[in-house]
């Protein structure tokens, strides 16, 4: 027998009952988008229809079997459950236990020692320099930092064209280059 139910959080609530197991599945999902997950847990025949309510964060789900009743809670999208078994304990807290060890105390961290500068690289026709920052493919140049060195190389801002630093209009396509 399987159950079918819509929460006020927009999922939705599917139980079935499978042999001793019964498995509940939260689905939600928007256009393009879907969630589903789902919990198994032993409960047993079931002899009654579980009774479903509904709570602002979820649900209670109340299920009678021949080992008596079993509650399964769903609020956001977590599901708990307990048993008689488990005297209303949530069957992730039961499965806990406390462990002590003695150790000794823990050293403190050493600080990081700092980096080496990167060394330049170079890769076909181009290099790159960290310090200062400067990167150089063919005739072109780029720097950043203290640097004392100044590209005169200009380049056209309509069509890339190399130019002169002397002309007023670029020789490739004609556009006003500025002063």
């Amino acid at each position: 027998m399987a159950i079918y139910s819509e929460l006020p959080t927009g999922q939705r609530l599917y139980l079935d009952n499978q042999g001793l197991q019964t498995i509940v599945t939260l689905a939600s999902g928007a256009v393009g988008q879907q969630q589903q997950s789902s919990s198994s847990f032993a409960t047993g025949v079931w002899t009654k229809e579980p009774q479903i309510e509904i709570i602002p964060q979820g649900a209670i789900i109340e299920i009678i079997t021949e080992t008596g009743p079993h509650r399964i809670q769903i609020q956001g999208s977590s599901i708990g459950f307990s048993s008689p078994h488990t005297s209303g304990v949530s069957q992730s807290s039961q499965s806990t236990t406390a462990t002590s060890f003695s150790s000794s105390p823990m050293q403190p961290m050493q600080p990081m020692q700092p980096m080496q500068p990167m060394q330049p690289m170079k890769m076909g026709n181009m290099s790159m320099n960290f310090t200062p920052m400067e990167m150089q493919m063919g005739d072109m140049k780029m720097s950043m930092g203290d640097t004392k060195t100044v590209s005169k190389v200009r380049f056209c801002r309509q069509c890339g064209a190399k130019v002169a630093a002397t002309d007023r209009f670029c020789s490739s396509c004609g556009h006003q280059l500025q002063q």
